[in-house]
């Protein structure tokens, strides 16, 4: 049964919701299981301020910024039932959780098409909290994400996220550019182990920054490479 509210569901509310909190926490452990990097409330809390933040600079109203923080905050709660298609089953989660409640179908329909199109290979800029969520999620790229060291000589997702000293995305409305800036530490992995990785990614994140009205910039180790 929905639940009345008074007011507009917030990323607080939603970072207090116990669902929501168990999701993501038992999701993190199965990818942990798996071998996955981290994608737990760290990644969820960078998304969401990502996504809100990118929003926010573009001159997004404040309630789409906070929106676009809540679909940052829940895109990987699909986890909890399998890594593929989560963001699909995230979505559909999301949509459950958000009708008890009580948000507004409007900014449910907002939020669940992002989150079901955040997933490279399926996703599509198809709004904007959703190329926002693109941009936030994909450029989370951080060593803290890597959770066993013994397997980075093996694995080569640890080894780039590893390698990664420091990684920034900017928004340059009046340049009108997005430019994720990273630096790698070479001796750890080559430039080029990047991009064996994460090549559909930047090109998912250029098609989101375009829909955003923006051109989207690469630059490793101070050359740009996008």
């Amino acid at each position: 049964m929905e639940q009345e509210t008074k007011h507009p569901i917030t990323l607080e509310d939603i970072e207090k919701n116990k669902q929501v909190h168990t999701y993501i926490e038992q999701g993190n452990e199965i990818l942990g299981v798996i071998g996955y990097t981290e994608h737990g409330f760290p990644h969820a809390k960078r998304s969401a301020n990502y996504a809100s933040n990118i929003l926010k600079s573009l001159g997004y109203s404040e309630r789409t910024c906070e929106l676009a923080a809540i679909a940052g905050y829940m895109h990987d709660i699909g986890n909890v039932v399998n890594r593929v298609a989560h963001a699909q089953s995230g979505a559909l989660m999301a949509f459950t959780l958000l009708t008890n409640m009580g948000m507004d179908p409007f900014e449910i329909a907002q939020v669940v098409s992002a989150i079901g199109n955040h997933d490279e290979g399926t996703a599509a800029a198809v709004n904007p909290i959703a190329a926002a969520l693109i941009l936030s999620d994909k450029g989370d790229v951080r060593r803290t994400r890597v959770r066993d060291k013994e397997r980075i000589p093996v694995d080569i997702h640890d080894r780039v996220n590893y390698a990664v000293e420091r990684a920034a995305l900017d928004i340059h409305p009046e340049k009108k550019t997005a430019v994720l800036s990273i630096d790698i530490d070479t001796k750890l992995c080559p430039v080029m182990d990047y991009f064996e990785i994460f090549l559909t990614r930047m090109v998912l994140c250029r098609s989101a920054a375009q829909y955003l009205g923006l051109s989207f910039e690469l630059v490793i180790n101070g050359v740009r490479l996008l």
